[in-house]
């Protein structure tokens, strides 16, 4: 925070975004963090981190509809699946509401993050917590991914950016562990940051990641907070036809799922794949150049 009426976030160099503080909510500082929760009046309560937004209540759905929605659908025989990170909640909201996922293992490294959204930020998880399939473990997820014996469908990687703490779960052995998790045919998926202003970590993800699938692919929405333009999140899978499914399938599937979402649908599920010219170069390249 640079005052006590602005938070000025410093994710990006020479570029960035403020939001009016209305009022502090909850602050702590440490030697690796500043974690800030205060309320906007356009955006409700937002939570930031050394400098960068993580979350708000305005847009939240957006970003957590498109990294759930999109990989159990296009699955269509999901069972159990993993999210690493999500200590807000929001993704255990958005999972939960798919009912033949018969097991749900969330992997959150500080449990105390967990307990604060539950009290700053209630709106994110909405009761998901208590689902009687869900699980909660307080590990790191890159050592519980190279250590566990489960299988999953999918692999839901909400993970902070590629800087600090969350670095690792951008490396080539997060991916490994990852990849080791997944039932056959199962998809892995992760943010993957705004590509106008992080190429680089889009490109290091296809570069470490298609070492372990048949396909590492991305696709995008527009999340407001996320400034810089469309935000990308990866799809890793040894089905490449998982992505190619026809809007019938995905309205079926959808219909059949009874879930209800503010942003995401079937023909945008669809749409998100089709990527802008500058994201495919970068995606191309890559592939050309190993880690």
């Amino acid at each position: 925070m640079q005052d006590n009426k602005l938070y000025f976030e410093t994710l990006h160099s020479g570029y960035g975004q403020y939001f009016e503080i209305d009022k502090v909510l909850f602050e702590q500082k440490t030697s690796q963090w500043h974690l800030s929760i205060f309320e906007n009046a356009r955006f409700g309560r937002v939570m930031a981190l050394n400098g960068a937004i993580q979350t708000t209540e305005a847009d939240e759905f957006v970003y957590h509809e498109m990294l759930t929605h999109v990989p159990v659908l296009a699955h269509g025989r999901v069972k159990s699946l993993l999210i690493i990170g999500g200590g807000d909640g929001g993704m255990l909201r958005e999972v939960v509401k798919h009912r033949g996922i018969e097991r749900i293992v969330m992997v959150e490294i500080d449990g105390a993050v967990v307990d604060m959204c539950k009290t700053w930020l209630p709106n994110h998880s909405a009761g998901a917590y208590d689902d009687p399939r869900v699980e909660l473990v307080i590990a790191d997820g890159i050592d519980f991914v190279a250590s566990c014996n489960e299988r999953f469908d999918v692999i839901i990687s909400d993970c902070t950016d590629p800087v600090g703490p969350g670095e690792v779960l951008f490396s080539s052995d997060f991916y490994a562990g990852c990849k080791r998790c997944l039932n056959e045919n199962g998809i892995f998926v992760a943010q993957n940051g705004v590509p106008f202003m992080q190429v680089e970590s889009l490109q290091d993800t296809v570069r470490r990641m298609s070492t372990y699938t048949r396909e590492c692919w991305f696709y995008m929405a527009a999340v407001p907070t996320y400034i810089g333009g469309a935000m990308a999140f990866a799809w890793a899978t040894d089905n490449p036809e998982a992505r190619k499914l026809d809007l019938a399938t995905l309205e079926a599937r959808f219909n059949e799922a009874g879930i209800s979402t503010r942003y995401y649908t079937p023909a945008l599920h669809q749409a998100s794949f089709a990527l802008p010219k500058y994201v495919e170069q970068a995606i191309r390249s890559a592939m050309t150049v190993t880690a």
